[in-house]
């Protein structure tokens, strides 16, 4: 080992540790990663950013602006029909549907955003249909992740692999490439969550009222401040309601008008604050001088919210400014102009104390109240996914049919090796744009930068590994100790130890460390590198035994009520059962 590969393997270990530990986002590590490479010299400036020109890290960009697209022009409101229908027959039917049309949309779009766009749906079908969505939202998220490797672009895993495959002067990794094995996997998933995986998923009840769904302990109050209030004369997030108290003020009347609680809003003598506490915090307010009690009743949804309040369920989306962020640095009254969280659900748990410090995870979902007219702010921002209702989108055949046409166009170029997928993606939405499917600003708003600095930043890792030897060298310790077994217990073992660090860690820098220790691994032994290669875009997608395994798994966890067990217990055989069968079929249709 030289000292130039103890430094690697130092920086590796210490972004593992960021990873694993989400003390930072998943970007934030992956630059902090590249910038350490560049100061100890063991990049230069010009291979540390290389990873923003890279053809994998523009064309999951292009994907991104493609999936809004389509989503735009409607070509998914006949999923929620058909779901509908099927959901009235037989539940097993509903699940096998369910899986289909997931995993055929997440071949040709990105799985998380099929996953958020077919959200909503599921939860309208549960609801008419009467099954509780702990039934619906697994089969959901895992027919994603299925139909994700059956070709190159279901994935940015499968693009990012491709892109380090060709940057080691490999052939990049072909549009139906994976489509043999892809297809193998998803026939045998599908058939387990049908027969298996229904049998063990939890059966847990969602309640209709919000309010009860939420054990809303919580009290509606409204309180008039007089004279010697000592909230007079300050704004409300400066006010000792707010900042001594922790009490959410929902709403203000003044002179027998209702106002917005903007955090600003300054208090004044006979302002009537409608407010939310618990019962201890209400026996404060009793004690409080200058606070006059007008009414108190529990808080439920038929008699508690004047009629154009309304509450709403909205999950915080992957990578949005509200992962790892708290309410209140997130300004979220301010930005949704007074809409106000009542209670936050955590995976198993619901919080309704101090909401405003708690630190939000994808996945969580939040209890809002908020005016009817401004729920178009909630609607329209992206970190937020509105679950407890449908939207349906306007349907445009002219549209729809284009913005297809523009989607096989770019398929059917990569396939046929026209043109590389980097410059079919580009050209498509460049005419999605020209022809105005998209405006340009909603085109910038559909990339999710957050990834895309992430794969800039991952992929200076394995630029490292490689020049420095580091993969040489860790390449040369599973060669030691499985390569006598054959390349075929060798892949076996690439696959085993990618699904266990993605369960663990993201799937992309999961995906770019390995790929470089298996191509100089296949060199090694002397083998064709293609099989290894595959197993770790396999694996890097078919990670189904944690929440956090996956952003698709983390959107499902909370509204499904999942608790940690249920993913060890549902997604484990799966797993084990994906993992044998790739030991086997991934050779077979992948010679070494």
């Amino acid at each position: 080992m030289t000292i130039e590969i103890g430094i690697v393997l130092v920086i590796i270990l210490l972004t593992l540790y960021l990873f694993i530990t989400e003390k930072f986002g998943i970007d934030t590590v992956s630059i902090i990663a590249m910038i350490l490479l560049m100061v100890t010299g063991i990049l230069t400036p010009t291979e540390g950013f290389a990873g923003f020109t890279n053809s994998a890290t523009i064309t999951v960009a292009c994907m991104f602006v493609v999936s809004a697209a389509i989503y735009k022009s409607g070509a998914l409101s006949g999923a929620g029909d058909i779901l509908d229908a099927i959901s009235k027959k037989s539940y097993l039917l509903t699940v096998l549907t369910l899986m289909l049309i997931t995993s055929t949309l997440s071949a040709f779009m990105n799985d998380t955003a099929v996953v958020a766009i077919l959200f909503p749906v599921t939860m309208s079908v549960a609801r008419k249909s009467k099954i509780n969505p702990s039934r619906l939202l697994m089969p959901l998220s895992f027919g994603a992740l299925l139909g994700g490797i059956c070709t190159l672009i279901g994935t940015s895993t499968n693009i990012l692999v491709s892109g380090i495959a060709e940057r080691e002067g490999l052939a990049p990794i072909g549009m139906f490439e994976m489509a043999p094995a892809g297809i193998c996997f998803l026939i045998v998933g599908i058939l387990y969550m049908l027969f298996i995986g229904s049998r063990l998923l939890p059966d847990r009840k969602q309640k209709e009222d919000l309010t009860e769904e939420y054990g809303m302990n919580q009290y509606l109050t409204e309180i008039i401040l007089m004279s010697d209030a000592k909230s007079i004369g300050t704004s409300i997030k400066n006010s000792a309601l707010v900042k001594i108290l922790d009490i959410q003020i929902v709403q203000i009347k003044r002179n027998g008008k209702t106002l917005s609680s903007y955090p600003d809003f300054i208090l004044e003598v006979n302002d009537v604050l409608k407010v939310v506490c618990d019962i201890d915090k209400l026996k404060l307010l009793m004690d409080r001088a200058g606070i006059v009690f007008e009414s108190e009743k529990n808080l439920e949804k038929k008699d508690t919210l004047p009629s154009d309040i309304i509450l709403l369920e909205a999950l915080v989306t992957p990578n949005s400014d509200l992962e790892n962020n708290s309410i209140r640095d997130y300004n979220f009254r301010m930005r949704f102009e007074g809409a106000t969280v009542l209670a936050i659900r955590q995976r198993e748990e619901i919080l309704h104390d101090k909401l405003g410090r708690v630190i939000l995870k994808a996945g969580d979902v939040l209890l809002i109240s908020t005016k009817k007219e401004q729920l178009s702010l909630i609607k329209n921002n992206s970190d937020l996914l509105i679950i407890s209702e449908i939207e349906h989108r306007p349907f445009n055949w002219k549209k729809m049919v284009a913005v297809i046409a523009i989607v096989a166009g770019i398929v059917i170029t990569a396939a046929l090796n026209i043109a590389p997928i980097m410059l079919s993606a580009t050209v498509g939405v460049a005419a999605m744009v020209a022809l105005n499917f998209l405006k340009t600003e909603e085109a910038y708003k559909a990339i999710d930068w957050k990834v895309i600095f992430m794969l800039a930043g991952i992929l200076s890792l394995g630029v490292a590994l490689e020049k420095t030897g580091a993969a040489a060298f860790l390449a040369q310790g599973i060669v030691e100790s499985v390569g006598s077994w054959g390349p075929e217990a060798v892949l076996s073992v690439f696959f085993g130890l990618t699904f266990l660090a993605t369960n663990i860690m993201s799937n992309n820098a999961t995906a770019a460390l390995l790929t470089p220790i298996a191509i100089v691994t296949a060199q090694n032994m002397g083998v064709d590198s293609r099989p290894l290669i595959l197993a770790v875009a396999f694996a890097s997608s078919l990670s189904l035994m944690t929440p956090m395994s996956y952003q698709t798994n983390a959107i499902i966890s909370a509204p499904g009520k999942y608790k940690f067990k249920d993913y060890l217990r549902v997604g484990t055989p799966l797993n084990i059962i994906l993992w044998i069968l790739a030991s086997f079929i991934i050779p077979y249709f992948y010679p070494f």
